[in-house]
């Protein structure tokens, strides 16, 4: 989920500018959803100006964890800084407003190797194929967002999903069961077309997909605003068997991003 607050200036290269959505705001959908763990990610409004999300967790307490975005000249004390203020993860957002490139990708791979960092990854899902040898070289924990994010809905036999479907099958990569409205649209609550996707990736193994809710969904209009009940209720149907449930919810993500 993000944190947005007028009080941090947006990037040069923002395009989202949302209104206010706080940490208040989102413990209330923690206690209707029974949520206790949070991550933070932070906003491509926001560029490299971490602060908000640092601060939205330091705010949360020790039940929250943060992905960041950082340039690849970061230094080793920056990264020591930003782990203690509870960062696991390095977001590369390779969609308009982004101020990372892709050849950033593999540098930043290589300079967290053998860490407990990670990358997250959100691209236009149409270039998988186009992008898979690259993904499947880095040398470190990978998490792919929103299922691959694709355009529209596909076809499992898609080359596109097949694409990530070998990627999500390596043992280093994570994905997760989110933002399915980004490819479905208006087809919610249920995102029927997203299903086959979705289930495609619980067939193939359960014990690297991760469950997000994306809130506060800045991209959707009031006609195409999920509720985030719902997009929690999809689980029942993408995962029907309780263990599956437990590790997509539970159990995954407590062991990457570090939750006691």
């Amino acid at each position: 989920m993000h944190i947005y607050s007028r009080a941090y200036p947006a990037s040069s290269k923002a395009w989202l500018f949302p209104p206010d959505f706080s940490v208040e705001d989102y413990r209330k959908v923690q206690a209707r959803l029974g949520l206790q763990r949070t991550i933070v990610v932070q906003p491509v409004t926001y560029g490299f100006d971490n602060r908000c999300t640092l601060n939205s967790v330091a705010a949360f307490g020790p039940g929250a964890r943060a992905v960041v975005t950082v340039p690849t000249d970061v230094t080793e004390s920056e990264l020591d800084r930003l782990w203690q203020g509870g960062a696991r993860g390095l977001r590369y957002h390779q969609m308009q407003g982004s101020v990372t490139e892709w050849p950033d990708v593999p540098v930043m791979a290589e300079r967290i190797r053998g860490t407990g960092w990670h990358l997250q990854i959100q691209f236009d899902g149409l270039e998988f194929p186009e992008h898979e040898a690259l993904l499947a070289r880095l040398p470190c924990t990978l998490v792919i967002d929103h299922m691959g994010r694709y355009a529209h809905p596909l076809a499992v036999a898609h080359p596109a999903v097949q694409s990530l479907l070998r990627l999500a099958a390596r043992d280093n990569v994570y994905v997760k069961l989110s933002g399915a409205y980004h490819i479905a649209h208006a087809d919610g609550p249920d995102y029927r077309e997203v299903a086959p996707i979705a289930q495609a990736l619980v067939r193939q193994g359960t014990d690297r997909l991760l469950w997000g809710s994306d809130w506060p969904h800045p991209t959707e209009t009031a006609e195409t605003m999920p509720d985030d009940a719902d997009l929690l209720d999809l689980l029942l149907s993408w995962a029907p068997d309780p263990p599956a449930r437990q590790a997509i919810l539970s159990d995954n993500p407590a062991r990457l991003y570090g939750f006691g």
